[in-house]
């Protein structure tokens, strides 16, 4: 078996995932390398160029054109020629347009999908910039974790804190 080299940080990490999953460390790395490679060959190429997106709504396929850094420009449809500086603008003068009787209160990350003519389903959250990050949330490296954090003493002081200690 092949030897990986890894911070201490790193291997805490993987073995807590790995007690979470109910899974060896060898199969947390294997899915974690699988998934970069995956999400790698989702990411679309050319974004500089713009990359073609839809949108289902009502019944209605509509198409754009999305360029970073969050531009969308509708190129078919009633609205066709429009452009917004937002994929959330875009989705909402979208839905205004079909059914303007709702709340066209609408993440446009996730309502508009990317046009990768593979039949699946992309939602263009997975391309927007700043998704992709090199730690976990915004306190890494901030927090120091005592060796007792997971302890049955420190276990019972959170369940008491919150009033569900036996």
């Amino acid at each position: 078996m092949a030897t990986i080299e890894v911070d201490e940080y790193t291997k805490f990490t993987v073995a807590f995932a790995a007690r979470v999953a109910n899974l060896s460390e060898s199969a947390i790395i294997r899915r974690l390398v699988e998934g970069s490679a995956q999400a790698d060959d989702k990411r679309p190429q050319s974004i500089d160029q713009g990359v073609t997106i839809y949108a289902d709504y009502e019944g209605h396929r509509v198409r754009a054109r999305y360029t970073e850094p969050a531009r969308v420009e509708i190129i078919d449809g009633p609205l066709a020629g429009q452009s917004f500086k937002t994929p959330t603008g875009a989705a909402r003068a979208v839905v205004r347009n079909y059914n303007p009787t709702i709340n066209d209160n609408r993440n446009g990350w996730t309502f508009w999908q990317i046009d990768n003519e593979s039949g699946a389903r992309t939602p263009l959250q997975s391309i927007r910039p700043g998704t992709v990050r090199s730690g976990r949330g915004s306190l890494k490296g901030r927090i120091v974790a005592s060796g007792d954090w997971d302890s049955a003493e420190v276990n019972d002081s959170i369940a008491d804190d919150f009033g569900l200690a036996p």
